[in-house]
């Protein structure tokens, strides 16, 4: 990081002030240098998403009726936990208290549930 700061707060200490406000001085400059150096100097920032949709991730899927047979494949717990979460759009905690599972249980059950549908949908393709 930088040198160690000298203990200026006591009385009995050797400093008298001004050379511990020249090293804190000296610090900063150095603290100042040291972070400008990886900034770059633009006139327009970049806008963080450039597209009107940008939480599509390229997998849109074009057969409900294939998605619907792979939604039944699913065990309960997962179809349960997907069909609330994404497709009524439930918070993970109105989610739990409809389903008694927990919000650990119901993240994990979708996660296993949507990588079971990509690997069944991809398959049938």
């Amino acid at each position: 990081m930088g040198r160690p700061m000298r203990n200026c707060s006591t009385r009995s200490s050797p400093c008298c002030g001004a050379p511990c406000a020249a090293s804190r001085v000296a610090d900063g400059a150095r603290r100042y240098v040291s972070r400008s150096a990886h900034e770059l100097v633009v006139e327009q920032l970049p806008e963080t998403f450039s597209s009107d949709d940008p939480n599509r991730m390229g997998e849109v899927y074009g057969d409900p009726e294939a998605l619907r047979l792979a939604m039944k494949e699913l065990p309960r717990g997962q179809r349960h936990a997907i069909e609330m979460l994404k497709l009524r759009e439930m918070s993970l905690k109105e989610a739990a208290a409809v389903s008694g599972m927990s919000v650990a249980a119901l993240k994990v059950a979708v996660h296993r549930g949507m990588n079971t549908l990509r690997r069944v949908l991809r398959a049938k393709v």
